[in-house]
């Protein structure tokens, strides 16, 4: 829209409606040459009259002011809907050492750019671009607008699948949505700018002020182009196994965490639903094993009676081993596979036909014990300590907890430990060229026996290096193997 030729004036400012910035009583209230930013011209500085008794500042302004005039209709260019467009992009990855453009070598310049049956074309109709974006191109040129054109570009640079085709799209850009239809608003929907032309007749500077309503387009090319980087490959193959990695950590943590010694001992036992829980704990056992600090207080207990053994970590002061209560810890599984190695007469004999075999079980019931048995003895065959008296109470130990019959009556213990043919076969096992002559003979026996029944009653080597003996075995097994002077030692730590 073109308005008239305006010369340069003096104005009363505002033209309409005064407000408390403008209005005024005297000169005073008045600056000379203050331009406020909502205002149309600059303060001369003098208060007038502006209607009735409402005084307002004087201001240099081009009068008269803007005509609030609504843009014409219908628009001026309607047929500009069948105006074409041809858009021309070039584009480069210079990471790759590549360049390329929308106008392909084979390009047809009577084409017309169509979303399924033309879509590389890079001529462009106005009135299919508002199309698809579901705007009809007459009525946004009344008030103007902003139309985007999309440019995307998806490249394999590799050279086995090359491919990098543009794809285009759009989109309008401007407010379209906005209630605001004021001439003078910015918030007014559309698109729209204004210029001026200056000049002088007769000798008065003038200006014709012109707003112009249009229709911009904004291209926007973006993309990414990738080409295959074998060492970049392998990198991320390794960072992708690496978090296999955490995961197995991120697990671990969770079964440790599950399994720890109060959960074992103040959640499970009590919290029904935890219960499914416990399960951790076994893969904990298979996982991971328990290991203990080696210390001169250490000791291991295994009564014949208990499915368990006990851990003693502390120092008896006087107390008999019998009495201590120690730590219960689940009792290793036994490799049997070590039975092979014994002399063929001890394997199991043929069976009978017709006849029931027989397990020798021991008895739970207590037996009389002998008038010389020492007071924490239940199974009657414990004898006292030669030990000097700050170690004596290390073998006050018996090999039941609760009162019944030994196991140095049992068939395995006579089998497993007093079997000087089994012995002698370990031995030799152990070592081919050993010779046993007669004054170690008894020893190395004697010291063998110790070895397999620690070994038959704790399972795990590690417990059985810190195993105690009970009394009733000890002496069982000094009877049957002595020593020429009488006086043993007893048990030596390993460490």
């Amino acid at each position: 829209m073109e308005g008239p030729a305006l010369p340069v004036g003096l104005a009363h400012q505002p033209t309409q409606h005064p407000d408390r910035r403008t209005l005024c009583s005297s000169d005073r209230n008045c600056k000379n040459g203050w331009m406020d930013p909502q205002s149309k011209g600059i303060q001369t500085g003098r208060c007038i009259v502006y209607k009735g008794n409402q005084k307002t500042c004087e201001v240099s302004a081009w009068c008269p002011t803007e005509a609030t005039k609504e843009a014409p209709r219908p628009a001026l260019l309607t047929s500009a809907e069948n105006f074409t467009v041809l858009i021309k992009n070039n584009i480069d990855f210079p990471g790759h050492n590549y360049t390329t453009r929308n106008v392909l070598p084979d390009f047809n310049i009577s084409c017309t750019f169509h979303k399924i049956q033309n879509p590389l074309c890079p001529i462009f109709r106005l009135g299919d671009i508002f199309r698809e974006t579901g705007d009809n191109f007459s009525e946004m040129a009344i008030q103007g607008g902003i139309m985007g054109i999309e440019i995307y570009w998806d490249c394999n640079l590799d050279s086995w699948s090359h491919h990098c085709r543009p794809k285009y799209s759009f989109r309008r850009l401007d407010d379209r949505t906005t209630n605001d239809s004021s001439y003078m608003s910015p918030r007014s929907p559309g698109y729209n700018f204004r210029y001026a032309k200056y000049y002088k007749e007769n000798n008065v500077e003038k200006r014709t002020l012109i707003k112009v309503f249009g229709i911009r387009f904004d291209i926007l090319v973006f993309g990414t182009g990738g080409k295959l980087d074998v060492i970049q490959l392998i990198v991320y193959i390794g960072s992708t196994l690496s978090y296999f990695g955490l995961a197995t950590v991120f697990i671990d943590f969770l079964i440790n965490t599950y399994s720890s010694k109060c959960c074992r001992s103040h959640v499970y036992p009590y919290c029904k639903c935890c219960a499914c829980c416990a399960v951790n704990e076994y893969y904990y056992m298979k996982k991971c094993e328990s290991i203990v600090e080696p210390k001169p207080t250490l000791k291991y207990v295994s009564f014949v009676d208990e499915l368990h053994i006990r851990r003693v970590d502390q120092q008896l002061l006087g107390r008999s081993l019998q009495d201590v209560k120690g730590e219960k810890v689940p009792r290793p599984l036994m490799d049997f596979t070590d039975l092979s190695r014994l002399p063929l007469s001890l394997q199991d004999p043929t069976p009978i036909p017709g006849q029931p075999e027989q397990i020798q079980l021991l008895s739970a019931e207590a037996t009389p014990r002998p008038g010389n048995s020492p007071g924490w003895c239940q199974c009657g065959n414990c004898l006292p300590s030669q030990l000097p008296e700050r170690r004596r109470s290390l073998e006050e130990l018996c090999c039941r907890k609760k009162p019944g019959t030994c196991i140095t009556t049992s068939e395995p213990f006579g089998k497993l430990v007093l079997s000087r043919r089994a012995l002698q076969f370990l031995l030799l096992y152990q070592e081919p060229l050993l010779v046993l002559d007669v004054e170690s003979t008894n020893r190395r026996l004697r010291h063998c026996a110790y070895r397999c029944y620690t070994t038959w009653r704790f399972g795990s080597q590690d417990l059985a290096d810190f195993g105690i003996l009970p009394s009733c075995c000890r002496w069982r097994i000094r009877r049957e193997f002595p020593k020429s002077d009488g006086q043993y030692s007893g048990f030596k730590s390993p460490y």
